[in-house]
């Protein structure tokens, strides 16, 4: 049986409840992270927290756990759930909280919902491109909200391109702005490789700040084999590259063969996502 946490109480996750009052519930009014534990031991959790903390201060929800409670309390919930034998994620959601009523407008005197549960995840895949899982994508002009930099529980635009990928058959929808320049995909960050230099987009309002994607630039920037850079990518590059990889925290590093039914490259994994992914992978436990 999972045990959650609601509010200061850890109890079995079918018990957990909120009031429908809730503003997570009614506005998506909230901010979430999902971080990834491996036999106990977790991926990039401080850089975790302080995005999580900074979102909550850009929605002006106002949280007083500090960023070494917050780390207490996620590594007691994945103890409680035996992730020391197992992987797990656990998943975080802090909203304002319950008005006693509908109203558009931050209320006052509300104390956040927070609420927090573990859930498997599977295996990290084999360094190896002939034996990794490799994903096919299609592709959508981006029509979510301009502030997909702060990590909001209200989710609808995301998930309604990630549908739009998963109804033709594909695993994630690539997005592009009015420019036709690559933004990210509906849940997770995006790169090109060409003539072996990694290519994603630059940090801006139109993409989430992935921790997963800071620990690829910094390990691979640290390692110094492959040349990295964060620009402007337009979708002609994408469909011109050698290899296409998305990212995030439950699919680490994830090689894309196809994109809108066409190959990437020769259409078979490539040699430089297997020699990233294994930088990647001896530096993911040391990352902040």
């Amino acid at each position: 049986m999972s045990i959650a946490y609601l509010n200061g109480e850890y109890l079995p996750l079918e018990e957990a409840r909120i009031s429908p009052l809730d503003r997570g519930f009614l506005f998506g009014d909230g901010i979430y992270e999902v971080i990834p534990y491996y036999a106990g031991k977790p991926v990039g959790l401080v850089a975790h927290i302080e995005r999580m903390i900074d979102g909550l201060a850009a929605v002006e929800i106002q949280s007083k756990t500090t960023l070494e409670q917050w780390s207490a309390l996620l590594n007691d919930l994945i103890s409680r759930n035996g992730g020391a034998e197992k992987n797990l994620g656990v998943y975080v959601h802090v909203s304002r909280g319950a008005d006693v009523k509908r109203f558009h407008a931050y209320p006052e005197n509300v104390e956040p919902t927070v609420f927090c549960f573990t859930f498997d995840i599977k295996d990290p895949e084999p360094v190896d491109r002939t034996a990794v899982h490799a994903y096919t994508v299609t592709t959508a002009q981006d029509l979510r909200w301009r502030r997909c930099h702060i990590k909001s529980t209200a989710l609808l635009g995301n998930v309604m391109h990630f549908q739009q990928g998963y109804a033709s058959g594909n695993s994630e929808c690539l997005l592009y702005n009015d420019k036709n320049e690559l933004t990210e995909g509906s849940s997770v960050n995006a790169y090109i490789v060409k003539d072996g230099v990694v290519i994603t987009p630059i940090q801006d309002n139109q993409i989430l700040p992935g921790i997963t994607r800071r620990i690829i630039i910094d390990s691979l920037k640290e390692e110094g084999s492959i040349k990295v850079e964060e620009r402007t990518v337009t979708m002609d590059e994408v469909y011109a590259a050698d290899e296409v990889w998305i990212s995030s925290s439950s699919k680490e590093i994830a090689p894309v063969t196809q994109i809108d039914g066409k190959p990437v490259g020769d259409g078979t994994v490539g040699e430089v996502w297997e020699k990233a992914f294994r930088i990647y992978t001896d530096a993911k436990f040391t990352h902040r």
